[in-house]
């Protein structure tokens, strides 16, 4: 069997011809509208959507009354009568299967004129109706983005003739936040020989204990900042405090992996928590339950009982330093935050994580728990976040603290704080996220600019008193200015379009 070649010509010109018959046909052209088939499907359009204005007239411009639509549906030919009509301008916009074609006739926009007929044109019955409906719909709006402000998108009907005002739309915008009185410098604590790097407050609110690079934890009287008690015995940095709200005890962690329980009526250590192979970076109390969790630079935490001392539970899956925890009586019982720039949420009872919030971008280094809401905030060099449990639903970002935030703290008032590795304290309205103030307190006499970093921050169980721990080796404690007023310290606030990120 031979087989016949054809020239080179010849092949050029039949790969042509099959490309020409693939695309003689014009795929884009539409199908030609079959009268009758377009005459029932407009009607059944009209019935469904607009069975409740047929019986209105339909104004011309030139302010000829035409009379009122019968049962009928009209062709195309009637269309082109029709001229620019507002009723027609109304109907097609809401029918998005209708084309624009040469025989719609409709190359402009109606003028006013036709919008003021149409207006007078309405029953004053009917107009009340939708006016308000149109009313409790924009109320419904303003009520969910927490402020009853008048929006640029109403549009305004008026009873008895008049026109409408279409606005241009405008996205939601922030509600107005609550006003907080600033907070000003009351007291500067000296006594630590190193970074003073952790805080807790006592829960009867007479004193609060600190720990230093200095290896010592100290208790000072909470009123007159006074110096009470001074405990040695970490042989390393002291990270991390807590004091018990059901027995004597004060616990402690530190960067020499050692976890110690004290008896404050001995001033002793009673305990030690052996299990972490690294630095020790921080430490809390579950609230209900007799157990303590710490979390280390070996990228674990560990759940201890306090009594037995026994390591309940190594929660692993960070990859990197975990830098803090939090503990709370709801699920979830524990929240982690790491280098890694993920959060987890752990189920306690299987000691397993529940979720993983992966929004950050940053090393995660501090968390706070709202004292009285079902949500959580955690501070990174990117950003502030703010969480929903129990699943970690993002809220929405605080930005604007542009450094490395080492500790957040909430009040029940709405109050959250950041410091900052650069010294600066942030002061935020929880609900809306708008910064009201910035601090940036000056470093001890003979400290270097350097050394102004906030690593720690509290609010006593009174909530008026915020104490700081701080690089230049001093403890602050800020009061609410008692004189301000929101007259003598408006804020400063603007109704911003929303541009939160969610991520």
């Amino acid at each position: 069997m031979s087989i016949f070649k054809h020239s080179v010509h010849t092949l050029v010109f039949r790969s042509l011809k099959r490309t020409h018959d693939m695309f003689v046909s014009d795929q884009a052209k539409p199908v030609a509208i079959d009268e009758q088939s377009h005459k029932l499907k407009i009607g059944a359009k009209m019935k469904a959507d607009y069975s409740q204005v047929l019986h209105m007239p339909v104004l011309k411009e030139s302010k000829e009354r035409v009379q009122p639509m019968s049962g009928g549906v009209p062709t195309s030919q009637g269309y082109s009568q029709m001229g620019n009509t507002l009723f027609f301008f109304f109907f097609l916009g809401k029918i998005s299967g209708v084309a624009l074609t040469a025989d719609t006739k409709l190359h402009r926009n109606p003028s006013d004129a036709g919008v003021q007929t149409v207006a007078l044109a309405l029953p004053p019955s009917q107009a009340r109706q939708e006016a308000s409906r149109t009313a409790a719909s924009v109320a419904e709006i303003h009520r969910h983005y927490g402020g009853e402000r008048s929006h640029a998108g109403t549009m305004a009907l008026l009873d008895g003739g008049g026109t409408r005002n279409a606005l241009t739309r405008r996205g939601p915008t922030m509600p107005k936040p609550q006003w907080h009185p600033p907070w000003k410098l009351f007291r500067v604590i000296s006594g630590h020989l190193g970074w003073v790097r952790c805080l807790a407050v006592e829960p009867g609110n007479q004193w609060f204990v600190t720990g230093s690079a200095d290896r010592t934890i100290k208790i000072w009287d909470l009123a007159s900042g006074k110096l009470k008690l001074s405990l040695t015995g970490h042989i390393s940095t002291v990270r991390g405090v807590a004091v018990s709200t059901r027995s004597p005890y004060l616990f402690s962690c530190g960067e020499d992996k050692q976890v110690k329980c004290w008896d404050l009526e001995y001033n002793k250590v009673i305990r030690h928590y052996h299990g972490h192979l690294s630095a020790v970076y921080d430490i809390d109390l579950h609230p209900t339950i007799d157990v303590l969790v710490t979390c280390s630079r070996d990228a674990s935490a560990r759940v201890w009982d306090i009594r037995t001392k026994a390591n309940v539970h190594t929660l692993t899956g960070h990859t990197n330093t975990v830098a803090t925890v939090r503990c709370q009586a709801a699920e979830p019982q524990v929240i982690t935050g790491s280098h890694d720039s993920t959060i987890r949420l752990w189920d306690l009872i299987a000691g397993k994580t529940r979720a993983t919030l992966t929004n950050h971008k940053k090393s995660v280094r501090t968390v706070v728990l709202h004292p009285r809401q079902y949500t959580f905030a955690s501070g990174s060099a990117d950003n502030i976040k703010q969480w929903m449990f129990p699943d970690g639903n993002f809220i929405q970002n605080l930005s604007g603290h542009n450094a490395i935030i080492n500790t957040l703290a909430v009040n029940s008032d709405g109050v959250l704080v950041s410091g900052a590795d650069n010294g600066t304290i942030h002061m935020w309205d929880w609900r809306t996220g708008y910064n009201f103030q910035r601090i940036h307190a000056a470093v001890q006499p003979g400290s270097l600019d350097s050394e102004s970093g906030i690593f720690s921050c509290v609010f006593d169980h009174s909530e008026s008193r915020l104490i700081t721990a701080e690089a230049d080796k001093t403890i602050k404690v800020y009061k609410e200015d008692d004189t301000a007023t929101e007259d003598s310290h408006p804020v400063n606030w603007k109704p911003e379009i929303l541009k939160r990120k969610r991520f």
